[in-house]
């Protein structure tokens, strides 16, 4: 790690880009830590700051930004200036999983502008420094969809071929993926509601693993794509065996 560096995480307020965060400051990295919410930003600030020494916490950053909204992505990076690394884990799925008969384009737009399109406008802005990486979040649901999640499968899918195509156009920058399974996060709430527990204990039996993951399960995956000098145009798999059940 260079003494130096800087990595910012967008979709850090809670979840697995929160746990991501609080690894890079334990390990001595300047980390700005986005979200859209500037009051969910707040309290993701003071947990890391109760979590990590002293010392860490002033290497610690914080900016509200919609990476939806192009103007907010180019006013973030504009702020941060050159960066090392840029890991993308924001989506927006409340209200995505619908059956295809029924389908309302609002959710379904949300969900893709934050986790297609917000991938892309951060590839546009962020001027990340030769050597560094882009990395982005996508999931099982493009592997093994649920009935009802459509645009979720298409969403997460597509970032393998984003991932591919940026790899060649951004180099010597390298851009990857880390595709989780199933992850014990706050989304579960907007998901499944009163129901979260029983679904995932359900995955859990199913998966060789045993469980389903914790978030530092893929802060740890994304760790070593930034880490990996050699490592390019890959979407890791970090599901627990889900691909297999």
């Amino acid at each position: 790690m260079n003494e130096n560096e800087h990595v910012v995480v967008i979709g850090a307020s809670s979840g697995m880009g929160l746990a991501l965060a609080e690894r890079l400051l334990s390990q001595g990295s300047a980390t700005s830590i986005v979200g859209r919410n500037a009051e969910r930003l707040a309290t993701a600030k003071k947990q890391l700051t109760e979590s990590v020494s002293e010392s860490d916490t002033d290497l610690l950053r914080t900016h509200a930004a919609d990476i939806a909204n192009e103007d907010d992505v180019r006013a973030l990076f504009t702020a941060t200036g050159p960066v090392d690394h840029v890991v993308v884990t924001a989506a927006d799925a409340a209200g995505a999983y619908q059956p295809i008969r029924d389908f309302d384009l609002k959710p379904a737009r949300a969900l893709v502008d934050t986790k297609l399109f917000g991938a892309i406008l951060t590839a546009k802005h962020a001027a990340i420094r030769p050597g560094g990486s882009l990395t982005f979040v996508s999931g099982i649901a493009a592997y093994r969809p649920l009935p009802g999640g459509s645009i979720v499968a298409a969403a997460n899918g597509a970032l393998a071929s984003l991932t591919a195509a940026l790899a060649l156009e951004l180099a010597p920058v390298r851009v990857n993926t880390v595709s989780p399974g199933w992850v014990d996060t706050p989304i579960w709430d907007a998901i499944a509601g009163e129901a979260k527990h029983d679904r995932l204990a359900a995955m859990a039996a199913r998966l060789p693993v045993g469980r389903v993951g914790a978030p530092q399960d893929i802060a740890d995956a994304l760790l070593l794509m930034m880490r990996n000098p050699f490592v390019t145009g890959t979407v890791l798999h970090v599901d627990g065996g889900h691909r297999l059940v």
